[in-house]
């Protein structure tokens, strides 16, 4: 149980982010979530209760993530899951757009380590997002594979850095979240069933699936510098 522990959750307010916050406050913990997005906010406050705290954030922005941290104060869990991603063929690519992604996903995660690390108790946690593609090379995914990776050994040597501060990573597969909702509905599904067809487990992976991973990361106070893989077995395939 968390009761009477502060989890804050930047990406909180929707997929995975939003599940790991639901399940935290189940568990009763007090819940701080941040988005870039005040709509999504407020529905994230309608599923998860008016007591959550949440702000707007730009995570890709320094000076704000740190003054959020300045606000939240002391706190036991870290847990960053907010991230765009994108890919596309590596030639074809702009390279401005492979500066935004590493500036989203990489440098997001890690200006929130810099200024939460200080805030948080000793006995505390920080999960990191990295991704399948870090670990299995994809067609179009290089830039992602590329940052992805950069997270993973981000958090293993924050581990030791940090310690006794426990600095784990989740590397999720192929997820049914809101961020492929862009997508037209009968290309989503064809993509899901193309994906489920190769995977062990004969399904691809959902928000429940992830966020129970984050709670066993922020429970299990034996386990750091661990990249933890859900991903229904899609690196072996």
């Amino acid at each position: 149980m968390l009761i009477g522990q502060r989890v804050v959750i930047i990406g909180g307010s929707s997929g995975i982010g939003l599940e790991t916050a639901r399940l935290a406050a189940i568990e009763g913990a007090e819940i701080i979530i941040a988005s870039r997005s005040k709509d999504k906010l407020e529905k994230a406050k309608e599923v998860l209760g008016a007591a959550i705290t949440a702000y707007i954030l730009d995570i890709t922005n320094e000076e704000q993530v740190q003054s959020f941290f300045e606000k939240v104060g002391a706190f036991q869990h870290l847990v960053v899951s907010a991230a765009e991603t994108s890919g596309g063929p590596f030639l074809e690519t702009p390279t401005s757009a492979a500066r935004q992604l590493f500036e989203n996903k990489f440098w997001g995660q890690y200006y929130a380590a810099k200024y939460g690390a200080p805030k948080l108790s000793p006995q505390g946690s920080i999960t990191l997002f990295s991704g399948v593609v870090a670990y299995k090379s994809m067609i179009g995914s290089s830039t992602l594979g590329a940052v992805n990776a950069a997270v993973s050994n981000l958090g293993q040597t924050l581990a030791l850095e940090l310690a006794p501060l426990r600095v784990n990573i989740v590397s999720p597969g192929i997820i049914d979240t809101p961020s492929r909702e862009k997508m037209p509905v009968e290309a989503r599904n064809d993509f899901y069933t193309k994906i489920a067809a190769k995977l062990p487990v004969e399904r691809v992976g959902t928000a429940v699936d992830v966020a129970q991973s984050v709670l066993y990361l922020i429970h299990n106070e034996f386990v750091t510098g661990t990249v933890l893989h859900v991903e229904g077995g899609h690196i072996l395939t």
